[in-house]
């Protein structure tokens, strides 16, 4: 086992007040939706790449904010957090969720009925001119999470992307897609395959290939590695390229690890010479192709594999104007390292609850 995968307990860990969660929720939210309009503007992939890119962030943006509304004002528990080379809720949160709405009927049944807590709160602001209690909008927060959120849109620890045919002038004829949230890092993973099919119709195939990719490509782990296992159980297949955009960690004042950059940043904050609201996300890209084939096996029963090239890794980082300058001062070797110039993305103002 690497040190990867030994756990702390900052790995699960809860921020200090609800305050905290209001100001994490937001960041997040706002990174991501820069992220997309940053990778699109600079072209890291492909139009087709992006589009699928896209909807998995959204889900991921979809399970977090009905995170926040399901632990509003829950006073007993809040959302745990990975404050270490991460910055993303913990991969249990997800799994909550999905045995939340599993079983949302018969949450519903035992909620108050919302006509008996609307009459409740107009009585206590109106007549009785009092603040409505926590517990009563604790209730009303369960109402809208067990009624309004769709199982269908959570992110879920392996989603799985459709088989399309691949832009014109690609390596191989089909492309396909999955994302995956790993265990060990708690970050989410998006993944791309352009493979060829030597069969007929790629439908007749295609449960096998998920099933392969969910028990093959679901977790974190040397990308040639993935790629020769892919193509080891798919004797139909031949991968061509296989390209992982891995999200995180997000270096923000709520981390506690000891990355560079995330150091970089809360002595920053610290020292007040940036604002609390300062983030910089890190982003890689590796990609692994294949540079020729052979055959193995006896001679009734050879299958053609590929000879996998190195590994191409490309990392960047993305970042507010002045905590570019700010990393460019400190951590110049990490940011002369990256595949291209730190990415520029707007900076983010929250109200100062945090100090609260």
């Amino acid at each position: 086992m690497s040190i990867n995968h030994i756990t702390t307990p900052l790995d699960s860990a809860t921020l200090n007040s609800k305050e905290h969660y209001i100001f994490y929720h937001k960041m997040v939210d706002f990174v991501f939706k820069e992220l997309i309009v940053a990778v699109q503007r600079n072209k890291l992939v492909n139009n087709q790449e992006l589009n699928m890119f896209k909807q998995y962030c959204d889900l991921l943006l979809y399970s977090i904010e009905a995170m926040r509304v399901k632990y509003m004002y829950d006073e007993e528990d809040n959302m745990k957090v990975d404050l270490t080379e991460s910055g993303f809720p913990n991969y249990l949160e997800f799994r909550y969720l999905f045995n939340d709405l599993e079983l949302r009927d018969d949450y519903i049944e035992k909620l108050t009925p919302i006509s008996v807590l609307q009459e409740e709160f107009l009585d206590t602001l109106l007549r009785r001119k009092e603040p409505i209690k926590r517990s009563k909008l604790f209730k009303a927060a369960s109402i809208v999470y067990y009624s309004s959120v769709n199982k269908e849109y959570i992110f879920n620890r392996f989603v799985q992307g459709k088989i399309i045919n691949a832009p014109k002038g690609s390596i191989a004829d089909l492309v396909t897609s999955w994302s995956f949230y790993d265990v060990a890092n708690n970050r989410p993973f998006v993944c791309f395959m352009y493979f060829n099919y030597d069969g007929n119709k790629i439908n007749d195939y295609k449960d096998e290939i998920y099933e392969v990719l969910k028990h093959t490509a679901d977790r974190k782990m040397n990308l040639d590695t993935m790629a020769y296992g892919i193509d080891r159980k798919l004797e139909k297949v031949q991968p061509k390229l296989i390209k992982r955009i891995d999200l995180g960690p997000l270096h923000n004042m709520f981390a506690k690890d000891e990355n560079e950059l995330t150091h970089t940043i809360l002595e920053g904050i610290i020292k007040k010479n940036i604002p609390v609201e300062s983030y910089a996300l890190s982003l890689k890209i590796d990609e692994v192709k294949s540079k020729s084939q052979f055959k193995e096996g006896s001679f009734f029963n050879k299958q053609i594999l590929q000879r996998w090239d190195d590994v191409f890794m490309q990392n960047y980082v993305f970042a507010p104007h002045r905590i570019i300058q700010l990393l460019y001062n400190k951590t110049p070797k990490i940011m002369n390292d990256l595949a291209k110039p730190p990415i520029e993305m707007a900076g983010l103002k929250i109200e100062q609850l945090v100090n609260k």
